[in-house]
């Protein structure tokens, strides 16, 4: 084989390759097919023996457990109404027992109010009437001394007037005689 040197490069003479690249050489095309088909058919045998099953047990594995989280979420919401329910129950119980307690409160305090005016309003009658009673005694007492009074002054005015002293029954006869008229 003779080269030829050009610029440096050595180009062999011969016009194509002597070897063809082994996967496209059509005379190895049927060994080729066969060990295909035994390496697809040896892991096909390896993954379905052994990895796909781990890893369904792993997809089963996770389905299971989010089937329990589900589960688990629902029991936790139904237990979360009731409770919330529970809570609204006894909010709405607390409510009127405390209603119940304000309105008997206010009834007492009401009845205590009434029974303490009551109590008030009789000693105010009372203390009334006592005072009236003492006004009509005073107003008598008034009224009995106005007529000595008046036959006093009356007497005195006749003295001074006549120079003569009158005795006071006198002078009192003439004053009902007076006021009878």
């Amino acid at each position: 084989m003779a080269q030829k040197v050009t610029a440096g490069t050595a180009v062999p003479d011969q016009p194509g390759h002597a070897k063809v690249f082994p996967p496209l050489d059509p005379g190895t095309f049927a060994p080729q097919l066969i060990w295909l088909a035994l390496t697809f058919g040896l892991l096909y045998l390896i993954l379905s023996r052994v990895a796909l099953p781990r890893v369904g047990e792993v997809i089963e594995e996770r389905s299971d457990r989010i089937k329990r989280d589900l589960g688990q979420a629902e029991k936790l919401k139904e237990e979360t109404e009731q409770a919330l329910a529970a809570y609204e129950q006894a909010l709405a119980e607390a409510r009127g027992k405390a209603n119940a307690i304000a309105k008997s409160m206010r009834d007492n305090l009401t009845a205590e109010v009434d029974k303490e005016r009551a109590k008030v309003e009789a000693l105010i009658a009372q203390k009334l009437t006592e005072a009236e009673a003492r006004i009509a005694q005073t107003k008598s007492k008034a009224l009995a001394s106005v007529n000595d009074i008046a036959t006093d002054i009356a007497g005195a005015i006749v003295t001074k007037l006549t120079g003569a002293e009158v005795s006071k029954e006198e002078v009192q006869k003439a004053l009902i005689r007076r006021a009878a008229e």
